[in-house]
């Protein structure tokens, strides 16, 4: 037949042909997420933290049904935890999973004061969405435009050491030896309660510290973190797990404000959700890489909470110390939940 006769037909058939491809092709444009957040992490892509952060990607992106997607960026990609915590507070990155810096306020370094968390099964409780210590760093960080979710914890801290430690379970004894220490009032002090002197490192020059002779011993790391970036020049490991090291699971105040309630608890329970988790991984993670120590011929010693207990006691007396940088107001309430009953 002639063309014209056609047309009627084809034009039917591109319109038959357009239908379908509209119902079985999805529509990308309204598949789009809502909102897209981006979390900002510090520690490797490989890291229990960062696959606990896709975790909670995930959840959140399933419980909301693709509208709200966040995106994952570990290993400092967007800063470290220092400016992404200021980038928080402005509201240019949405969360974090970060270590808290204590420059705008001193008090968040509350969590790493030494000697109130005594093992793993007490840690589910401390650092619990309805403890103490959430409640308040929460309040916290909410003065700075900031929102707690919850805490990463990694695992209690120990001494290691390029010599012997003079009886590491007594803690009126000079130990012999010059420990790295963080640069916080929290670990110094704790430290030298124990019996050591201190001196402070940057944290990438530990190694070199160690080797050089600059410094004997280093405190203020889990033994996953020292097996990792010291098992070549430690000699002794003494698992004393007097602190516990956590960073937190954030929001920028801004972003929260965006959220509808629904979506807020979505997020939140995703993260009280990997608390818990971390706890258990990190109980995993330390006694795996103990024995890792051990197997690089590293000497371990480990103790029980009674033979741990004057160190947790003479300890916990230097609380009072803080005073002036924590005010008393905060000191008090933080003896009154966790000095030793």
């Amino acid at each position: 037949p002639p063309r014209s006769t056609l047309f009627p037909y084809t034009t039917l058939f591109r319109s038959l042909s357009a239908l379908v491809l509209f119902l079985i092709v999805p529509n990308t444009a309204s598949a789009a997420p809502e909102m897209v957040l981006r979390f900002a992490g510090q520690v490797p892509l490989e890291h229990t933290a960062t696959k606990l952060m896709h975790q909670v990607a995930d959840e959140v992106k399933e419980k909301t049904n693709g509208r709200i997607e966040i995106q994952v960026f570990p290993a400092n990609q967007l800063g470290d935890y220092t400016l992404v915590y200021e980038e928080l507070i402005r509201g240019t990155i949405d969360m974090g999973a970060i270590s808290v810096p204590s420059q705008f306020d001193p008090r968040l370094e509350v969590t790493y004061i030494n000697c109130f968390v005594r093992n793993f099964d007490e840690a589910k409780a401390v650092f619990a969405t309805d403890g103490w210590l959430f409640k308040k760093m929460d309040e916290l960080n909410a003065r700075l435009g900031v929102k707690l979710l919850g805490f990463q914890v990694e695992g209690f801290i120990g001494v290691g050491s390029t010599k012997a430690v003079n009886e590491p379970l007594n803690p009126e004894v000079n130990k012999g030896i010059l420990v790295r220490i963080p640069n916080m009032d929290v670990y110094k002090l704790g430290a030298e309660a124990m019996g050591y002197r201190t001196v402070t490192v940057p944290w990438a020059e530990v190694y070199t510290a160690l080797q050089t002779g600059v410094a004997e011993g280093v405190v203020g790391m889990t033994p996953t973190a020292a097996y990792t970036m010291l098992k070549d020049v430690l000699k002794f490991w003494y698992d004393l797990n007097y602190s516990v090291e956590n960073f937190n699971y954030m929001i920028s105040m801004k972003t929260w404000e965006k959220l509808s309630e629904a979506d807020r608890k979505v997020i939140a329970d995703a993260c009280a959700k990997v608390t818990e988790m971390s706890i258990e991984l990190a109980k995993e993670d330390q006694e795996k890489h103990l024995q890792l120590m051990r197997d690089a011929g590293i000497q371990v010693h480990t103790y029980t909470a009674e033979e741990l207990l004057p160190i947790f006691t003479k300890v916990s007396a230097t609380w009072g110390q803080l005073i002036e940088k924590f005010t008393p107001e905060l000191i008090n309430e933080f003896k009154k939940e966790y000095a030793p009953k």
